[in-house]
């Protein structure tokens, strides 16, 4: 990844008033705005499922920045879970291969961020699996089985049905209790 870029992003992290997170994608850095209620009482709703079925080796951890220089990414999932070595650094970064996933709210202002540069970027990062919440269409889509160039299997959902989780975790997704904005 071009040094440039992370001096950028460095930048910008520091410039940006609190409640903004910045991410970076190839030559384009993507700034985002703190989440509203909605959101925020979504994620939790999703992470509680997550927490009751998380192997014992593996921590939640929100808003960390997943970095793949090899590939010129970096991205900060709204909830991912890592290895527990891997957050045994003074780092604000963790290489993303470590995450066993990136769980996501789509944001109203910018769905694309999500829909189109992380179904792109997650499968280049290594990451395994990718959840995706549109409270804007009350759906939950999985992304699984990536190669690394892209992922080759979408499970699409509605709220309101449940959605299996694979390996580690391994359980059905309640999505009842999921509010559309």
């Amino acid at each position: 990844m071009n040094p440039e870029h992370f001096a950028l992003l460095d930048e910008a992290r520091r410039s940006l008033p609190d409640g903004f997170k910045v991410e970076i994608s190839g030559d384009t850095i993507v700034m985002m705005v703190s989440p509203s209620g909605i959101h925020q009482r979504n994620l939790l709703v999703v992470r509680r499922q997550f927490d009751a079925h998380v192997p014992a080796e593996l921590l939640p951890s929100e808003n960390t920045d997943l970095v793949s220089p090899n590939v010129g990414k970096s991205r900060n999932p709204d909830l991912t879970y890592l290895p527990m070595a891997a957050l045994e650094t003074t780092e604000n970064q963790v290489p993303a291969e470590f995450a066993a996933i990136a769980v996501e709210l789509v944001s109203p202002s910018n769905p694309e961020n999500d829909w189109v540069g992380k179904v792109r970027d997650y499968p280049l990062m290594g990451i395994p699996l990718y959840l995706l919440v549109d409270a804007r269409q009350k759906t939950v889509t999985l992304f699984s089985r990536p190669d690394g160039t892209k992922y080759h299997r979408r499970e699409d959902i509605e709220f309101g049905e449940t959605l299996h989780v694979p390996e580690p975790f391994d359980f059905e997704l309640v999505t009842d209790g999921l509010l559309a904005y």
